[in-house]
């Protein structure tokens, strides 16, 4: 056993489990139970069983299958955000589906995996989000910004109304953050500290009424070819 000191440090990242197959739910509970700064409070089948046992439980983060016979798992990430804002909602699904990925990001969702991931990448997804940082796959995701880009015209108005509130700074941000760069490459861009781009994203942030920089990065992807005018003009 480990030292009570060390486990005293640093507490086991509470991880609840839903997905309608039980093998799959013992095979992940099996997987992450085995790594010792995890631990796997509770699982369900159902969303009606997720929404009562995981707010007893008080999980760090929860595993969520998309697919469930009575509802599916995006909704049950937005209502347990609810009672629970800290919580880290990693969606699991067997499906690539665009639209999916698309309602995960706006319902809060922290990641989005694949069911295909490997073991030790699930280990890892789990505690990226434990930790406060999103993870999703990045082909998907990638595709999905492709897809939005190019809206219908008039599609992106009420984008457009929300970068109202920005100002020219944290509307490059924006930009950049729709291209995928990383706060350490966007401060070489714009020649800023990490820290003064992290300042900024937490403003835009709250500007625009999301909570993850991914959500921050669909609105870019929508909303780039009126900012492509806008350098252009």
């Amino acid at each position: 056993m480990s030292a009570p000191t060390a486990a005293h440090e640093a507490a086991p990242i509470r991880v609840f489990l839903l997905d309608d197959h039980e093998v799959v739910r013992r095979g992940l509970r099996d997987l992450l139970g085995a790594e010792p700064d995890i631990e796997v409070v509770g699982d369900a089948a159902t969303s009606e069983q997720a929404l009562v046992r995981g707010p007893a439980l008080r999980p760090d983060v929860a595993v969520l299958d998309i697919r469930l016979p009575d509802g599916d798992g995006i909704t049950v990430c937005r209502e347990l955000r609810s009672r629970m804002p800290e919580l880290a909602c990693l969606m699991l699904t067997s499906f690539d589906d665009e639209d999916a990925l698309l309602d995960a990001i706006m319902a809060g969702a922290a990641g989005y995996v694949l069911k295909q991931i490997k073991g030790s990448d699930l280990i890892t997804a789990v505690r990226t989000v434990a930790s406060g940082q999103s993870l999703l796959d990045p082909a998907t995701t990638a595709r999905l910004m492709r897809s939005l880009r190019g809206p219908e015209p008039g599609a992106d108005a009420p984008e457009d109304a929300r970068l109202a509130s920005l100002n020219e700074r944290e509307r490059a941000i924006l930009g950049l953050i729709g291209e995928g760069l990383t706060n350490r490459q966007i401060g070489k861009q714009l020649y800023l500290s990490e820290k003064t781009v992290k300042n900024h994203i937490s403003r835009l942030l709250s500007k625009l009424g999301v909570e993850r920089r991914v959500q921050a990065a669909v609105i870019a992807a929508q909303v780039q070819p009126s900012q492509e005018q806008e350098r252009q003009g």
